[in-house]
């Protein structure tokens, strides 16, 4: 699954999978067909996306270096990092985005990406089918790793939510189970 992966849902079926503006585009369809808003999700994520953008909040003046793409956050450490970072080449700031720059570039750790999907089947089931039978026993499959439970517990909806689910959960379990068929 790749950042720009998305995922639409109407009425518990999939219409749209994809880039962002296709998916938002069919889920815009269907919304125009029928009053029912589609669900659009990240395939990352599992996060919720709005179909229409939200309006621009009045600009701020801007702090840090805006023209680079800078902006400055603040960040709380104790005062033997700080110390620690004022020593090193470039300063503070310098360092800390050295540091990022290393961690985004090294591979995830398997556990991280085990939790990283769990999570975002969660948000799924909470959005799609937090109400359906077996719900809450596929969300404690998903965190526990079991990829069995979770398939027989998500079995009895619907064919859409269910592939889905086993798709982005996947990477949760150890034995990378494959979708019903």
């Amino acid at each position: 699954m790749t950042q720009t992966a998305f995922t639409a849902f109407h009425h518990g079926r999939c219409i749209a999978s994809g880039d962002l503006d296709a998916v938002v585009s069919a889920a815009l369809a269907a919304l125009a067909a029928d009053s029912v808003e589609p669900l659009v999700f990240s395939d990352q994520t599992g996060a919720v996306q709005p179909l229409v953008p939200p309006r621009p909040a009045p600009a701020a003046p801007a702090r840090g270096r805006p023209r680079l793409g800078v902006s400055a956050r603040e960040v709380t450490l104790l005062p033997r990092h700080w110390d620690w970072l004022a020593a090193q080449p470039g300063g503070a700031s310098a360092t800390l985005r050295r540091l990022v720059e290393a961690a985004a570039r090294a591979p995830e750790a398997p556990e991280a990406a085990r939790r990283r999907a769990a999570d975002a089947a969660c948000a799924v089931i909470s959005a799609l089918a937090g109400d359906a039978p077996g719900a809450e026993a596929a969300v404690r499959a998903l965190y526990a790793g079991d990829g069995e439970v979770f398939l027989r517990e998500t079995q009895a909806w619907p064919g859409d939510v269910r592939d889905y689910l086993a798709r982005l959960a996947r990477p949760a379990f150890s034995g990378d189970p494959a979708p019903p068929a």
